[in-house]
């Protein structure tokens, strides 16, 4: 899905990934799948505050939602055509594994199973 990205396309991609939280959200669901619950952890925000940017990365088809039981779980969607263009964005930003290394020292890794 190596598509040429238009102006329009492109400028609103960079706004959703001009949040410094969604932006890590992006750096994190590139390697793990996080639910809700642990977002809330990893940035001591309100679940509500949490849906909002998740919301507007699964309007903008960067994730994908994966429900299981009552827990919602979210994970960078590879199928979306901007998928490659968000890999080129992200690949140089610092790992963010010590976010849920330091919540899952604290027991509060996946409290959603």
């Amino acid at each position: 899905m190596n598509e040429a990205l238009d102006i329009e396309t492109t400028a609103n991609i960079l706004k959703l990934l001009g949040d410094k939280t969604r932006l890590t959200m992006i750096k994190i669901m590139a390697v793990h799948e996080c639910c809700v619950c642990e977002f809330v952890d990893l940035f001591e925000m309100s679940q509500p505050a949490i849906s909002q940017h998740l919301r507007k990365l699964k309007d903008g088809g960067i994730v994908n939602e994966a429900r299981r039981g009552q827990w919602v779980f979210y994970s960078l969607n590879p199928s979306s055509s901007h998928y490659t263009f968000i890999q080129t964005v992200i690949k140089d930003l610092p790992s963010q594994n010590f976010k849920l290394e330091n919540i899952t020292a604290q027991g509060k890794r996946i409290c959603c199973d």
